[in-house]
């Protein structure tokens, strides 16, 4: 199988590196065809002013030039947009149809629900709310295939857009592994010491940060040492809420290289994921949970749709907890970081580049057999045809 890897993807999130990864890992061949508009911009909702305006100018700009470079590529089987890819698949879709060549799209997210649903930045009666659901759903609307990260994600696209389930499909985020090794387990701490907890990502509401500072004023006597890495759209409203809570035990870096991050993590009794209570929050398995169960240290994370897709109910090494819950929170945090558990190794082989690989690549011949041979105009039978009826049955119910 060849690929060409199109479009303005931002190279820099892990995403799209590990989609790539997996790709290859599968054996397919894959040909990167991008112009990364996004380098060094960590959050993009942060953009403003004139920066944001020269941005979108250099992104703009990108489309002729990469038109020129996909008509130069050599033959292939199939095109993917990777994440944030809602421009590339209206602009530069049209040109792998005319090559006769399958269209899948990573969304990985939905811009509607994370602008308006998750983030709140502009109201759902908003014009641009009105237009970003218009152009997700065409753009959903002109792939073969849609791709998220979760089957609950999956479910999402389905539901707002009607997409049948042949033309959807979900794969891990995963975790860099090489980056991430498996860790052997910390010594307790010593007699009257903390345990040290550590929270890491883009402060935005879905990962719940209000929850880890209330958690940490319930700990009067100062048994956990918290410690924060990282910034985002929620700093300056959690700067005002440290302030107004004088004497907790938080320590709050706003930058480490992500190279760094596996030294942050094996200094950690325990890791935190997400603890936002919001829709999207139950849908998504955010990145740091991967990286955490790679290295096996405990992890503490809320309970949702998506992460049961992840773990089985009494896994060893994890705790999950209703979402928005502070006493929770530091009552998991108290009996894991004591029991001195470690996520299973094994955990590992569920998102490996193996296994993202042959799971990413099984849905791309899924979806060129079907291109290859459409169900409906070959042969009546559906029972030769699941594809085909798994779509009709999806459609049916809507």
């Amino acid at each position: 199988m060849r690929v060409v890897y199109l479009g303005t993807y931002d190279y820099d999130k892990p995403r799209n590196r590990l989609m790539i990864a997996a790709l290859r890992a599968a054996g397919v061949e894959v040909r990167e065809c991008c112009v990364d508009v996004w380098a060094g911009v960590a959050d993009k909702s942060l953009i403003g002013g004139w920066a944001r305006v020269t941005r979108l100018l250099r992104w703009l700009a990108a489309y002729p030039l990469l038109i020129v470079r996909y008509l130069g590529c050599p033959a292939h089987d199939a095109v993917v947009f990777g994440y944030l890819g809602h421009l590339d698949v209206l602009i530069l879709g049209p040109f792998a149809r005319l090559r006769r060549v399958a269209v899948v799209w990573d969304v990985f997210l939905s811009l509607p629900d994370t602008v308006v649903g998750d983030r709140k930045m502009i109201s759902p009666r908003h014009p641009l709310a009105h237009l970003l659901r218009w152009g997700e759903g065409l753009a959903c609307r002109r792939v073969d295939l849609a791709l998220m990260d979760t089957r609950a994600q999956s479910r999402l696209l389905e539901d707002a857009y009607g997409l049948p389930l042949a033309r959807s499909g979900h794969v891990f985020v995963g975790a860099e592994l090489d980056r991430f090794p498996y860790l052997p387990p910390r010594p307790p701490p010593g007699p009257g010491q903390p345990l040290t907890v550590l929270f890491y990502g883009q402060f935005i509401a879905l990962h719940g940060i209000e929850t880890i500072l209330r958690a940490a004023a319930l700990d009067s006597e100062r048994r956990v040492a918290w410690r924060l890495i990282g910034s985002g759209q929620e700093a300056a409203r959690i700067q005002a809420m440290m302030e107004a809570t004088p004497g907790l035990a938080i320590h709050w870096q706003r930058w480490v290289d992500y190279e760094r991050l596996i030294e942050a993590v094996a200094a950690a009794d325990v890791c935190l994921g997400i603890f936002g209570g919001s829709d999207k929050a139950g849908r998504v398995i955010a990145n740091k949970v991967f990286q955490i169960a790679a290295t096996g240290r405990p992890l503490v994370t809320r309970q949702s749709p998506a992460i049961g897709e992840l773990f089985e109910p009494g896994l060893a090494g994890i705790r999950l907890i209703p979402p928005e819950d502070p006493a929770a929170l530091l009552q998991a945090v108290l009996e894991l970081g004591h029991s001195r558990e470690s996520l299973p190794q094994d955990l590992r082989d569920r998102f490996s580049p193996a296994a993202l690989g042959a799971r990413l690549s099984a849905l791309i011949a899924r979806t060129l057999a079907a291109k290859a041979d459409p169900p409906r105009q070959q042969r009546p039978d559906d029972e030769a045809h699941p594809i085909a009826k798994d779509g009709d049955k999806a459609q049916q119910k809507r």
